[in-house]
């Protein structure tokens, strides 16, 4: 394996010259820059990252944290999360994934290990965790949940806006017995969907009835489940806002099951818009939420927030946007 102390032997200068070259270092001049650059492709030379980050006291990985990644994390709501991180973070740094229920304590999570870490938060129980980051002044950004500690950057998008538009929607299209299939108890974002849930029934004055919330954990199989709850009420509702995509799928196979048909019988709406819901029969009518755009945005942060470069503490909101499909009827 070819060395620095190789090319410096070849080029007949010290092997701090070589590292100031291979470096892009100011101090190095342009002919010798060009010379150095040019033996260490001919002889394929590839840094030692290890070596460089004991030197640069850097350890080039990049934390992705979740709340779970086996509990509640619906697959779509990953991807995206992945995907969105995954198209900024450059070659020059890994990226580790992990959900913080897997760690009994934090004591593993330090400057050594993590340039920057991104946390896309699903509960308040994950405030331990940000403590622990904070304390160890390790760059942080907060996606996802509206966090109060002021010192960190946090883009998130609005559920409660998002779901309200959803129940509007049903309710101009003249439903009236409106059900919610909520998500995992613990996380904000069920608890922010039924918020935007309630104020639109109580702004057109519907009664809230308590028959007409169920509750779902983020995948499929729950909202099948909540759904054949929901349809052996003595009045099953007229349509069912299910507060995430995968549960909404799960409800409507629950409808069909039954011999009943979506929107005909029963409209559905969901909220996240991932990508399945186009392909759906009928089309899901559902609420986009922007996670990869999220995603990226927060990764460009984190980047430049382990770069050195200012970047100010500040709550960033990404809009959602209602997209009317056909899962819906007016009635």
């Amino acid at each position: 394996m070819v060395t620095i102390k190789d090319i410096a032997k070849m080029a007949n200068v010290s092997h701090t010259t070589v590292s100031r070259a291979l470096n892009n270092s100011p101090l190095i001049k342009e002919p010798t820059k060009r010379k150095i650059l040019e033996l260490a492709e001919q002889l394929k030379y590839t840094p030692n990252v290890n070596a460089k980050s004991l030197v640069m006291q850097k350890s080039h990985t990049i934390g992705l944290f979740l709340t779970s990644i086996s509990e509640g994390t619906s697959s779509s709501f990953l991807a995206d999360t992945i995907k969105g991180v995954n198209s900024v973070i450059d070659q020059d740094y890994n990226l580790f994934i992990r959900g913080i229920d897997d760690y009994k304590d934090f004591s593993s999570i330090n400057r050594q290990r993590f340039d920057g870490i991104i946390l896309m938060s699903q509960s308040v129980q994950d405030n331990q965790f940000i403590y622990h980051v904070l304390q160890k002044e390790i760059p942080l950004v907060v996606l996802n949940r509206e966090v109060e500690e002021e010192q960190v950057i946090n883009i998130l998008s609005n559920d409660e806006d998002g779901a309200r538009k959803a129940v509007d929607y049903l309710l101009d299209c003249g439903h009236r017995d409106i059900a919610i299939i909520e998500g995992t108890p613990s996380f904000k974002s069920t608890q922010k969907r039924k918020e935007g849930y309630i104020k639109a029934l109580v702004e057109r004055d519907i009664p809230i009835k308590g028959a007409y919330s169920v509750q779902g954990n983020y995948d499929v199989e729950s909202g099948y489940l909540a759904m054949e709850q929901l349809l052996e009420l003595d009045k099953p509702p007229s349509a069912v806002f299910s507060s995430n995509d995968d549960m909404a799928i799960g409800a409507m196979k629950a409808i069909f099951a039954k011999g009943l048909m979506v929107p005909d019988d029963i409209s559905v709406a969901g909220f996240d818009d991932i990508g399945f819901t186009q392909y759906t029969t009928p089309r899901l009518t559902t609420v986009k939420r922007p996670v990869e755009e999220i995603s990226i945005y927060g990764a460009k942060k984190i980047l430049s927030l382990v770069l050195g470069k200012e970047e100010k503490a500040e709550k960033i909101f990404a809009k959602t946007e209602l997209v009317i499909r056909d899962s819906v009827k007016k009635i």
